[in-house]
């Protein structure tokens, strides 16, 4: 049995949308549970903040652990993208940032106010510079890869140029990948720790 996917539009708008969906619900889900969720040792307490302020760092540790995390999660949605579940995928992932940049967006800024939305800057610097683009990046590589095998045919055993054209792509955000994992291991850390002691 073939699913016909022809009709299913993504892209710019489809991503944009799912994401700005996520964002809402991550601020209502917050704001509804926020007698729960953000009481006493909630998400984010003073007690958090202040061990993050005196914590040491292996930087080394670190970024072994979030180039390992980042990675696991984009070969995942690469992999996902082969099947008949990858815009799904691709829509899910949108949908699943969205919704946490909003929790934890509207968490600080509930808890510290303003002090609050910097503090969510600051974390964020400079690894999202990366991040983000790379993230848009692999949801595009993802939905050309899917419509590649499924809509358009392109790939078949006997071409195998679009295959290594989208492998190289894929080495290439992961390259960049590895740029945003040193920079939140290496400097986001001494950042946020700078910015907590003048909190």
């Amino acid at each position: 049995m073939r699913l016909n996917f022809r009709g299913l539009k993504t892209g710019n708008n489809t991503f944009l949308t799912l994401f700005c969906a996520g964002l809402v619900a991550g601020i209502l889900v917050i704001n509804m549970g926020k007698s729960i969720l953000l009481g006493d040792g909630g998400m984010f307490d003073e007690s958090t903040l202040y061990h993050l302020k005196y914590m040491t760092v292996d930087s080394n540790a670190l970024f072994c652990y979030v180039f390992r995390k980042r990675l696991i999660r984009i070969l995942g949605l690469a992999v996902l993208s082969t099947t008949y579940l990858g815009l799904v995928a691709c829509m899910g992932a949108s949908l699943w940032y969205g919704f946490s940049a909003g929790a934890f967006l509207t968490t600080l800024a509930i808890r510290y106010g303003i002090k609050g939305i910097l503090l969510a800057v600051i974390s964020m610097f400079p690894q999202y510079l990366i991040y983000v683009p790379v993230i848009l990046a692999l949801l595009f590589w993802c939905e050309e890869l899917f419509r590649g095998i499924y809509v358009r045919g392109e790939y078949s055993a006997a071409d195998r140029g679009f295959l290594v054209k989208k492998t190289g792509r894929l080495l290439l955000l992961i390259l960049v990948l590895v740029i945003g994992c040193l920079m939140e291991a290496y400097m986001n850390p001494y950042l946020l720790m700078g910015f907590l002691k003048i909190f």
